[in-house]
């Protein structure tokens, strides 16, 4: 291929019934014969392995697969993208109401329903088409200006690794918003040996997902929880927890500063505490300035 002929967009399609994987790709070879699919996975372990690995710049993602959910290998996905790679466009193939799919809109993250319409999906690839045009066009001015200038192309890259970002966490939280509410938790009930120990929520510094428990640290003390932060987290009052990654919850008024180091990862230090907690690209927009 010659060097002045851009590469065909590539494309991964994660979705763990084989007829539906199938019947994507078909629809997408008919409606984007350019479209080169990569690598089709059952489940989102293998979407997380092969997405890192390929790096393609499209993701169809089911929502509900085995292993881990379209959501959650968007979310490790963003988390562990190289430096001044694109993150890739992200089209959530899901079989939600039209309620729900009112979330995908405002975060202005595509999604196809299933079973595949290639009507709605014809307008998908306009849209990604477009997107494409717009990244390869904001590289290219940024590769073509003076370095006195102008940013790096690979700044460039980064600047649309923070939109795509943006988006992902919009989505995240408008499917949040849309989750029955439970019950506002008051206290945490740790076992401490042969006793119970109760944990005032202010108290509270942050919480950590270790395997199958939270590790629950206060400032001068640590206690073991069975529960998952998937669990935890809509018991706790989102003004007060912010999710930080997908591992870890801390209480907004134990965070003393957040640091971006060279590379642009951001990291969170703490009152009256030494831990440095790793903040995620898709919770980075809590930390911008008001």
């Amino acid at each position: 291929m010659s060097q002045h002929t851009p590469r065909p967009p590539r494309a991964l399609i994660a979705e763990d019934e084989p007829i539906l994987a199938a019947a994507l790709a078909h629809a997408l070879q008919r409606l984007w014969p350019e479209l080169d699919i990569v690598a089709s996975c059952p489940n989102g372990v293998e979407a997380l392995r092969l997405g890192l690995a390929l790096q393609p710049e499209i993701l169809f993602l089911d929502i509900k697969m085995p292993g881990k959910t379209g959501l959650e290998a968007a979310e490790e996905l963003a988390e562990q993208w190289p430096d001044g790679v694109a993150f890739p466009h992200i089209v959530f193939v899901t079989a939600y109401d039209e309620y729900a799919l009112a979330a995908f809109e405002q975060a202005a993250a595509d999604y196809v329903l299933k079973p595949v319409n290639d009507a709605r999906l014809g307008k998908t690839v306009e849209r990604l088409q477009q997107r494409l045009r717009n990244s390869a066009g904001a590289v290219a001015s940024a590769t073509a200006a003076p370095a006195a200038a102008a940013a790096p192309a690979a700044t460039a890259a980064t600047q649309i690794t923070s939109a795509d970002d943006d988006n992902m966490a919009r989505l995240l939280r408008q499917l949040q918003a849309m989750l029955p509410a439970a019950p506002r938790l008051q206290m945490i009930r740790a076992a401490v040996g042969n006793s119970v120990r109760m944990i005032a929520l202010a108290d509270v510094v942050y919480f950590e997902a270790l395997d199958k428990y939270i590790n629950v640290v206060c400032r001068d003390s640590e206690a073991l929880i069975r529960t998952s932060l998937k669990e935890l987290l809509p018991q706790l009052d989102a003004q007060q927890f912010w999710q930080i990654h997908r591992g870890t919850i801390v209480n907004a008024s134990a965070i003393a500063t957040a640091v971006r180091d060279e590379a642009g990862k951001l990291s969170l230090t703490l009152r009256q505490h030494p831990a440095q907690l790793r903040v995620s690209p898709l919770y980075a927009h809590l930390f911008r300035q008001m």
